[in-house]
């Protein structure tokens, strides 16, 4: 009886608990139908999406790493110069009514135009092969990590090409169909800018200041005085540009490219420019002196729109920079230590608000030569850190102590933000952690 008794307990407990359960999805059912129908629209789409591409980009609002509100999820189908099948991104053909065709293609992705005037497109590279000096491939990785740490601190984005687009465009031309190929790949940025793998930035803080060349398509660091006095091929440096997305700098392109190897012109450019500048001992055309022309004989069609900036270390030898490296790092210790505010721990996104702290300091710093301001960029021409093939006025022992010197004087400003600093310039393994407070 008790087994029984038992059973039917437990019988009519299932009982009661099926048709709990089984009322309550049917209530539920009802709820859900009820609301359905009275929310619906007659016009609704069945897939629950928008419709219309403005809708659509409406909903998918995704956001780039640095959250400058881009919609990276939008390309509408209407025809660009993508769907061009005569558009190259080669050199061989050139690129007309590039302003028109960019124009229409921002047109058609409006969350790239706000703040574009302001927006950099890194570019550097190298070769697709192993370097022939045992440590080469350790240097252009270091070398690449200083260009990624600036950009990530700036908000820039970077591009590193290590393949050649153009076969018979070899060495130093090789950066111009990196340039086109990467103004055609980012209508949405308004400056490219080219820097040599062998160059590093040594003042993680400075920003370009890009409301100077407002008025201008290229910029480049030298001396008119070399240029147009002295005729020099070395006046101005090619190494680092930074050139406007437009259709001015596509024809400059065009033009400055016609005096590489590529080109059945190629070996009657270098008897012009050997006969050109006096200072020039080797008759290969080479892009520096190529420019140099441009600038010299042709000043009407391009200078005007050329800026040589001989004001900061746009780019700078690394033979008058790296010996003034500890004197810098004493003098920015000296500031710091009576300006509380540069010593206060921060976030990395945040350090663009710190350098304008140190501008207050800096008033009086100078810049380029002599002066105590951290240099823009180091420039180390003539080392050939992957060959090995150092120019025969220094030694190779020379060269490497100054990249180590030069990178890690970089890295401790980056590092810095991560409670690290390196304790030898010379000796890039060993970091110490930051006391609070440092350097007080």
């Amino acid at each position: 009886m008790a087994k029984q008794n038992c059973r039917s307990k437990i019988s009519s407990v299932f009982s009661d608990g099926f048709l709990f359960v089984g009322g309550s999805i049917v209530a539920l059912i009802v709820v859900w139908a009820l609301w359905s129908f009275m929310s619906a629209s007659p016009t609704a789409d069945p897939s629950f999406l928008p419709t219309s591409a403005t809708q659509k980009s409406a909903l998918e609002t995704p956001r780039d790493p640095v959250d400058t509100g881009f919609n990276l999820r939008f390309d509408p189908p209407d025809p660009t110069y993508y769907d061009d099948p005569d558009m190259s991104y080669t050199m061989e053909k050139p690129m007309k009514n590039w302003d028109e065709k960019r124009k229409q293609w921002l047109k058609l992705h409006p969350s790239f135009i706000p703040g574009i005037e302001n927006r950099v497109l890194m570019i550097s590279g190298s070769q697709s092969t192993p370097c022939k000096n045992p440590i080469g491939d350790h240097l252009l990785l270091r070398f690449f990590k200083n260009k990624v740490d600036y950009c990530r601190i700036h908000g820039y984005d970077i591009f590193y090409n290590n393949v050649l687009l153009q076969p018979k465009m070899w060495s130093f031309w090789a950066k111009m169909p990196a340039v086109k190929a990467a103004m055609l790949a980012h209508p949405e940025t308004e400056w490219i800018w080219w820097v040599d793998s062998d160059a590093a930035f040594t003042d993680m803080d400075f920003k370009l200041p890009l409301d100077r060349y407002k008025n201008h398509n290229f910029v480049l660091h030298g001396w008119e005085k070399l240029i147009y006095e002295e005729q020099s091929w070395t006046s101005i440096n090619a190494g680092v540009f930074l050139i406007r997305n437009c259709q001015w700098s596509m024809d400059l392109m065009e033009t400055w490219s016609k005096m590489g190897p590529q080109s059945p012109e190629y070996d009657k450019w270098g008897e012009i420019l050997h006969k050109t500048f006096k200072d020039k001992i080797f008759k290969e055309s080479d892009d520096q002196s190529g420019l140099a022309y441009l600038l010299l004989k042709e000043k009407d069609k391009w200078g005007d729109k050329m800026y040589v900036e001989g004001e900061y270390y746009f780019e700078g030898y690394w033979v008058e920079i790296v010996g003034t490296l500890d004197n810098i790092t004493d003098k920015y210790l000296g500031v710091e230590k009576g300006e509380e505010r540069l010593r206060r721990r921060h976030a990395e996104r945040v350090s663009e608000s710190y350098a304008k702290v140190w501008d207050e300091h800096l008033k009086d710093a100078g810049y380029g030569r002599y002066s105590w301001r951290r240099p823009f960029i180091t420039h180390f021409t003539g080392c050939q850190p992957c060959s090995g093939d150092h120019n025969q006025m220094y030694s190779g022992e020379t060269c490497f102590d100054a990249m180590q010197k030069a990178l890690n004087f970089a890295d401790n400003q980056v590092l810095r933000k991560y409670g690290y600093m390196h304790k030898d310039l010379l000796d890039s393994s060993d970091v110490f952690p930051v006391p609070f407070n440092f350097p007080a």
